[in-house]
């Protein structure tokens, strides 16, 4: 047996005034979005803004509905706009922040699972490292070089050749 360990590089900064210009007007974006999510049912707010390889950023948000799995989560919404309205124009970087009604906004937030692969997809597909920026409305704030870090046994393409 061998036994291997994986481990994953994380910048931590204290809060969002740390970030760089750029970081901390995208993870603002993301905040912003947050209250334009519908999310009646569990009150938690997520927003995601992607910036794009020509400068372009794009937000969007989670929305929920009374049938629980047709809901859709931010990162997947803005994903798949920056896909329709920029055919072929590379995403550089995702921040994600939310709004929670009943609990802590101090804190970063990461993609669930299925966004995790959804996210990694686009970085394969284009062959481009997606930048994560994860905050809260305060508080610390998570940086990874990219999405792939997440998911570090992804299952891909390359497992259906």
């Amino acid at each position: 047996m061998k036994k291997k360990e994986l481990t994953i590089p994380l910048e931590i900064y204290e809060n969002a005034g740390e970030l760089p210009p750029a970081d901390a007007l995208l993870l603002n974006l993301a905040m912003e979005a947050t209250g334009n999510a519908y999310a009646p049912y569990s009150g938690f707010r997520v927003g995601a803004s992607v910036r794009l390889a020509n400068g372009k950023t794009l937000s969007g948000t989670n929305q929920e509905n009374a049938s629980f799995p047709a809901g859709i989560c931010a990162e997947r919404v803005v994903l798949s706009a920056a896909s329709a309205i920029y055919p072929g124009i590379e995403v550089t970087d995702l921040a994600i922040s939310f709004f929670y009604e009943g609990g802590n906004n101090a804190k970063p937030i990461s993609p669930c699972g299925i966004c995790r692969q959804t996210i990694s997809e686009y970085e394969l597909r284009s062959a481009t490292p997606i930048r994560l920026i994860l905050g809260g409305n305060s508080g610390e704030v998570f940086i990874l070089s990219r999405a792939a870090d997440l998911l570090p046994l992804a299952f891909t393409l390359a497992e259906m050749k």
